[in-house]
């Protein structure tokens, strides 16, 4: 595997704009990529959060494996934590999260309604780059108010915005941490995007990639590019996909410029398979 690290300015910035305002959060709103659940825990994050009660987010759920992704939310339960699944794009999210968040502040909630106040739950929404943050805050406004794109880094300031059923949120931008030291983590916020396609050699990302695939999704392959696996290295499977897909040059040449982000794009948008690496 590759070096990966990317950490750009901006996203020291938002680490610091996050400790300013975390002490004005009754909770944190933490968004995961159901596809790299555990690549998205930032340990940047973890001091920054302290004792706040947190609500996971397992989102892009749809295109996860629901097995491990349910197993996978078992080690994130715990006092003061509560896990959802969501497709941030799907109807019916800000009521999984209000109910959540509502339960995570009931003592506070409870506490101002015997004084006779209606008390706001003030929650910050926190993630890696892409990892569906800002189309959460956007469904659960029910208007495009947070500027969202497929792509990482794209909110690059924080965003308060008032929502039905008593809540306020914090969006800020999607943030990595200093030191991507270990590298098959680095390598998962490669794939599902938290890392920009520009600062990575794709072609190797892929090899790595379809090694990753041919080891815990093996049929996904097969059957997604009609091909068989059987005692192949990741280099003689990616040549094999671009013959299937006749993704070659003049001459014969395989294409691996093409066939690289043929198979990202295809593992992006989970025309593989629902797969979740852990």
């Amino acid at each position: 595997m590759n070096k990966i690290n990317w950490f750009p300015g901006h996203m020291k910035k938002a680490l610091q704009e996050m400790e300013s305002e975390v002490k004005n959060v009754d909770a944190v709103i933490y968004v995961l990529d159901s596809r790299a659940p555990s690549a998205c825990l930032n340990p940047s994050f973890v001091e920054i959060i302290g004792n706040k009660p947190i609500l996971f987010v397992l989102n892009k759920f749809d295109l996860a494996d629901e097995y491990k992704v349910s197993k996978y939310a078992h080690m994130l339960e715990g006092e003061n934590r509560r896990v959802i699944f969501l497709n941030s794009t799907a109807s019916g999210a800000i009521k999984k999260v209000s109910t959540a968040l509502n339960e995570l502040c009931t003592t506070k909630i409870e506490k101002f309604k015997s004084k006779g106040v209606n008390y706001f739950v003030r929650a910050m929404v926190i993630g890696v780059p892409n990892s569906g943050k800002s189309t959460l805050v956007n469904n659960l406004c029910g208007i495009t108010k947070a500027v969202t794109g497929n792509k990482p880094g794209v909110t690059k300031s924080k965003q308060w915005v008032k929502l039905a059923n008593n809540i306020e949120i914090l969006d800020t931008p999607g943030t990595l941490w200093p030191n991507l030291a270990d590298e098959k983590l680095a390598h998962f916020l490669a794939y599902i995007g938290s890392i920009k396609d520009d600062v990575l050699n794709v072609e190797e990302l892929v090899l790595d990639l379809i090694e990753e695939l041919k080891n815990a999704y093996p049929k996904f392959l097969e059957e997604r590019y009609k091909i068989s696996l059987e005692e192949k290295a990741p280099l003689e499977i990616f040549d094999e996909i671009a013959e299937s897909k006749k993704l070659v040059l003049r001459g014969g040449d395989v294409d691996y410029e093409r066939t690289a982000k043929l198979v990202l794009d295809d593992f992006r948008k989970g025309k593989i398979g629902k797969i979740t690496l852990i």
